[in-house]
């Protein structure tokens, strides 16, 4: 049973874009995949996010896989685009595409052109949320050099600015902090190989990558993660070992290529990526299908 009471709670899935043989977006497959992620059990999709290669998209590209979601999903199905960009006013008006759409909420990353100052991500997020749709940050300092610390998100959310935080640090003792300093602002696991822990912790959501390809396994996991009995806790710590292998090339360089080859391997339409990202060695592609594969004889899927 969903645990959705609001568009951003629940399972989220950053959704993998599908590429043609000649690296056009098949954007059939794409609908196709959100229609097949809602039947298996997710509550919403996160088109554009870095697995769904964003940054390799064209203007017009980005804009359709938005439109494309929002077609293809179900009543009471999220759709919750990224919108990060290099500034400020493109962020904004990748907001007001997707509110124009009939999104339903937006994933936002603060400034990411350089290691901007507390003021300049204040900024950052007051001209995003001027769209009006609800904001969820995104906190990847890996990637964005800026770090939206407990205390930053709290004045965020304290000047009604975001309404959740996609927390992908991988440090779950933040969760504590963030809630001392932010009670109402909603956390939502931002990384799969800390679904048990910030679950446990007491999180809203989860943004997440190996739904893509184990939808049905990865959401019951979710649900007993954050069901608050820990008796649920203990039956999900099995499934959790059995899943880890897989779930920690989330966090991972090659998250996207790792994911779109264990959608192969389950017969879904993972595929290539669009360069700069190529293909896996061998080696590190023969370890993620041989963890898939185990997971599925174990009847994860």
């Amino acid at each position: 049973m969903t645990t959705k009471t609001k568009p951003w709670h629940g399972v989220n899935v950053a959704t993998a874009l599908p590429f043609t043989d000649d690296l056009a977006v098949d954007f059939d497959a794409y609908a196709e995949h959100v229609a097949w992620l809602a039947a298996n059990g997710c509550d919403g999709v996160c088109p554009n996010g870095s697995l769904g290669e964003y940054q390799t998209l064209t203007p017009q590209e980005r804009a359709r896989v938005v439109e494309t979601a929002v077609a293809a999903a179900p009543a009471g199905f999220t759709v919750m685009p990224g919108v990060a960009a290099y500034g400020s006013a493109e962020s904004r008006r990748w907001a007001e595409q997707a509110a124009e759409a009939g999104a339903d909420c937006v994933l936002a990353l603060p400034p990411n052109t350089y290691r901007a100052e507390e003021e300049a991500v204040v900024q950052h997020y007051r001209i995003v949320a001027e769209v009006g749709l609800p904001v969820v940050a995104y906190n990847n300092p890996y990637d964005t050099k800026v770090d939206l610390s407990p205390s930053l998100l709290a004045r965020l959310h304290g000047e009604g600015l975001i309404v959740a935080v996609k927390e992908f640090t991988g440090d779950v003792r933040r969760a504590y902090e963030i809630q001392e300093l932010a009670p109402e602002l909603d956390i939502l696991i931002g990384s799969d190989d800390v679904l048990l822990e910030l679950g446990i912790a007491g999180a809203k959501g989860w943004i997440a990558g190996y739904p893509n390809a184990l939808p049905a396994s990865t959401v019951e996991l979710y649900r007993m993660a954050t069901s608050s009995d820990p008796e649920h806790w203990a039956a999900a710590l099995g499934t959790y070992r059995d899943l880890h292998p897989l779930l920690r090339w989330d966090s991972k360089t090659e998250f996207v290529q790792a994911i779109k080859l264990s959608m192969d391997v389950v017969g879904r339409r993972g595929g290539v990526c669009r360069p700069p990202r190529g293909a896996l060695s061998d080696g590190v592609a023969a370890k993620i299908v041989s963890d898939t594969e185990r997971a599925v004889a174990k009847g994860y899927m």
